[in-house]
């Protein structure tokens, strides 16, 4: 088998996460890492034993690398995507897209034309049991839906001296918490249902209106405390907290939380889709459970299971029932459907997996959200 050649741009915590992915893929290679200077890409490379490193634009020139995952800041996705697809690779970007709606619109102009393979890590919708409520809605089985609400809360910027690049707007962009985690869940939400939101209605929050950024290295586990002369104030404008009413294209209304400072929540995304048939209830942190509503007779619990999903559905599932699969396998699973069509040497016209088109549509829907709070009106979408 002729495997394919990847290099991963970007080391931080979603680079390795796309590497352990990847290299649970048979037919795949990570050949190749990238980082901002060629002594920090070879010091990554050893550590995460990956043979070749390189600079960006030395990657590029690499012949035999047929794909690039980007994996860095925000602020560098559009550029780093458009040189990849115009050096002739297929790219798996990280989301956002891009920093605004314009340089969206021209990636995926570019792919189109170029006709390479092009993904947004939209991981979440590849849980098995996200297939499975999609299938099930296909099939009738939830009915028309009536409403939905849906959170996703986390703690990680708790503290104020909690700190990290995604809470610089030059880097990250201007929405923080709804385009880091509510894109996720703006994602899913539609792509079980199979509705559009068309208006938004948003109000956001800064819980910590300033930051302490620490001005020298934390050592982890060392047990020593920085001293308030070891940090820098740091003015905050983006959102710690987001709560956002939504508008579908079939008439009907939901809601979302978003938050960071939700301490005890490490990465819950959760959501209740209500149907005439049926509601469906679903968390991450318990990944394998599906819960379905019935109004008249008893109230069910889906495990996740190969033998009582759909068919539609299997092809996400690697595990037996009772053998957990959960974050790490919805990036594998995701990959599988990526590869595939790498290797057939094209985008399929009716990709099974998130597109930059999709990642269009959740910058859109960020935007919208986003000017929404500012104007603290309905924006339609």
């Amino acid at each position: 088998m002729t495997k394919i050649k990847v290099g991963v741009v970007g080391t931080g915590f979603i680079g390795p996460a796309h590497i352990e992915a990847l290299r649970r893929l048979p037919n795949v290679e990570v050949a190749a890492l990238c980082e901002v200077t060629a002594e920090l890409a070879a010091e990554k490379a050893k550590a995460l034993g990956i043979e070749r490193s390189y600079t960006f634009d030395e990657l590029l020139k690499q012949e035999d690398i047929q794909c690039v995952h980007i994996c860095t800041p925000n602020f560098l996705h559009y550029s780093q995507s458009k040189a990849a697809l115009l050096a002739g690779k297929h790219v798996v970007c990280e989301k956002p897209l891009a920093k605004d709606l314009a340089e969206a619109e021209e990636l995926v102009q570019l792919a189109a034309e170029t006709g390479l393979v092009n993904a947004v890590h939209f991981n979440l919708r590849y849980y098995p049991l996200a297939r499975q409520m999609k299938v099930m809605r296909e099939k009738g089985e939830l009915g028309d839906v009536y409403s939905v609400i849906g959170s996703y809360l986390q703690d990680w910027l708790f503290y104020e001296t909690d700190y990290n690049w995604r809470l610089e707007p030059d880097k990250s962009g201007d929405s923080r918490a709804i385009a880091d985690i509510g894109s996720h869940l703006m994602d899913i939400l539609e792509y079980i249902t199979g509705l559009k939101t068309v208006a938004v209605m948003a109000d956001f929050n800064t819980i910590h209106k300033t930051r302490k950024k620490p001005l020298k290295p934390v050592e982890t586990y060392s047990g020593k405390m920085l001293k308030p002369e070891d940090y820098a104030d740091v003015p905050i404008t983006t959102e710690d907290h987001a709560n956002v009413l939504l508008r579908f294209d079939n008439g009907n209304r939901g809601v979302i939380t978003v938050s960071q400072v939700s301490a005890g929540r490490k990465n819950r995304m959760s959501f209740e889709i209500s149907g005439s048939k049926k509601t469906f209830s679903f968390c991450s942190e318990t990944p394998n459970e599906l819960w379905i509503g019935n109004r008249d007779g008893y109230n069910e619990v889906l495990m996740r299971d190969p033998s009582l999903v759909h068919p539609e559905a299997q092809s996400v599932i690697s595990f037996p029932g009772g053998h957990n699969e959960g974050f790490p396998d919805t990036s594998k699973q995701m990959f599988k459907e990526v590869y595939a069509a790498i290797e057939a040497g094209k985008q399929p016209e009716n990709p099974t997996f998130p597109t930059f088109q999709d990642g269009y549509r959740e910058l859109l829907i960020c935007e919208k959200i986003l000017e929404s709070h500012r104007n603290q009106a309905w924006v339609e979408v």
